[in-house]
């Protein structure tokens, strides 16, 4: 394992220049200590875990000390934000301080969010606070331990720097974690400033860096975009199944890798809804649970465009083709294994179809309903999830094509399907209301709930004794938290 100042520094996206982003350096935090780690995301850097704990690791994190070999770098890019074309966005208040490869030779950025002012920041102070950071903390570990792709989250660092929102808060640095921050915003930004050159040089960046498989096709940049519609037709796919609503998937928060990105008024839902809107700034709905599909294939059109000077229209439209199948394929490939069902038949997608109608009827709890599926054999399961259901004639239709759906699955014993069932079925997600409980104890100076949500959280199909509360159905209050993009 390594120390701090054993890291060793890579910093291929600043060597693409000033065109690309700007040198700044972090404003430092007032006070920083730590408020949460993760050992996991450590251990991608091989860092010792015991680091976090010394008063360097809190220094580095919060923009007091810097590596000699670190470059701290603004992004430049920009995007359409719900649906609107904004011509230069970039990292506001986010640094790309370099990269570093571990042992195995990957390539990791840190990028500091919270870090201070930059050309990028616009009306913004270039901080981010202690909710927020703690909230894409926690969203960043709890999706990687789902198996959902997303960036990870080394640590968030507290302060006692004033930060103004709807009211004083306190400022708070998260050390983000990703082989690459690029997004499609950033080819939009050389495209429509008519840039052809660098458009190009960032084409080429991505390719040879990010999907090298790529360049021993005959078209290089094709078979780049028709893996990047694979991902986001993949990951989408899970957070459907998983009922993760990112809540602002503008084309500047799409990563070029199609993993989970900026975290902002993200939610999982608790009653089933498919109508789910969990941006409190999102009036029309736009990037509503069930729009999160087509709003994925509107996005991929938009870094299609990006791509006309390297790729025939004909060509990217037929690779944008592929998304929905691709991910219909996925979507319905994880949605059996969540039923306990290990074959395929054709009319699988309309028995999914008729349970989340149901549940959508009656407010069933999402995440629980599919983890007690799997407690006892199917036929008992049904009957004790029952009376979750309002219509009870249509769950009873539903029960008895079930139950016969998976008699017909195979030979298997009730062991094996609860063990199969339990390994994709998660008994812990990361409700709003148990963030908001961790976060008002840390605003009052407790990182404890934080610590202790984020280790049941890294273990999510595992039931982890002791910890009962963080596997009930929400409270009242909890189901209508209102989360916004100010952070």
């Amino acid at each position: 394992m390594k120390a701090l100042d054993e890291l060793t520094f890579d910093n291929r996206f600043a060597r693409l220049g000033d065109a690309f982003s700007t040198h700044v350096l972090p404003d430092p935090l007032d006070e920083p200590r730590l408020v949460v780690a993760s050992n996991a995301a450590m251990a991608l850097l091989d860092l010792d875990p015991a680091v976090a704990e010394t008063p360097v690791f809190a220094e580095l994190f919060s923009g007091h000390k810097l590596w000699a070999e670190a470059e701290p770098r603004a992004m430049v890019y920009s995007g359409h934000q719900f649906g609107g074309y904004s011509p230069q966005l970039g990292d506001g208040r986010g640094l790309l301080l370099g990269e570093v490869y571990n042992e195995a030779g990957e390539h990791w950025d840190l990028h500091l969010k919270g870090a201070g002012l930059t050309p990028y920041s616009r009306m913004g102070d270039g901080r981010a606070v202690l909710r927020s950071s703690i909230r894409e903390f926690l969203a960043s570990e709890a999706l990687h331990a789902l198996g959902i792709p997303s960036s990870r989250a080394l640590c968030v660092i507290g302060s006692n720097t004033p930060v103004w929102r709807e009211k004083q808060e306190r400022g708070a640095m998260v050390l983000r974690l990703a082989h690459s921050h690029v997004r499609f915003g950033h080819f939009e930004y050389f495209y429509y400033t008519k840039k052809p050159e660098q458009q190009k040089e960032l084409a080429e960046h991505v390719l040879s860096l990010h999907y090298p498989e790529c360049m021993e096709q005959p078209e290089p940049y094709l078979a780049m975009f028709r893996e990047i519609v694979e991902r986001n037709a993949e990951m989408i796919a899970k957070w459907q199944a998983y009922g993760f609503c990112h809540g602002v998937m503008n084309t500047d928060n799409m990563s070029i890798l199609g993993i989970t990105f900026d975290f902002g008024p993200f939610a999982f839902i608790d009653d089933f809804d498919a109508h789910f809107i969990c941006n409190h700034s999102d009036h029309e709905g736009r990037y509503s649970f069930s729009n999160q599909v087509p709003i994925g294939q509107w996005n991929l059109s938009a870094l299609a465009q990006t791509l006309t000077p390297f790729i025939s229209v004909d060509a990217l439209k037929e690779t944008l083709g592929l998304y929905l199948p691709l991910y219909q394929a996925h979507y319905l490939d994880l949605m059996r294994r969540r039923l306990g069902l290990t074959t395929a038949e054709d009319d699988d997608q309309k028995l999914v179809e008729r349970l989340l109608k149901l549940m959508q009827n009656s407010g069933v709890d999402y995440t629980l309903f599919f983890r007690h599926l799997g407690d006892e054999p199917a036929a008992l399961a049904v009957a004790r999830l029952r009376d979750d259901f309002v219509d009870l004639a249509g769950f009873d239709a539903w029960a008895e094509q079930y139950t016969a759906r998976v008699a017909r699955d195979g030979d298997y014993s009730e062991a094996q399907r609860r063990e199969r069932m339990h390994a994709v079925n998660p008994l812990y997600i990361l409700r709003n209301y148990l963030a908001q409980n961790a976060i008002a104890a840390a605003e009052s100076g407790d990182y404890s709930e934080v610590r202790r949500l984020h280790e049941v959280l890294s273990k999510p199909f595992e039931e982890q004794a002791g910890m009962e509360q963080y596997a009930q159905r929400p409270p009242d209050w909890g189901k209508h938290l209102e989360i916004s993009c100010s952070s």
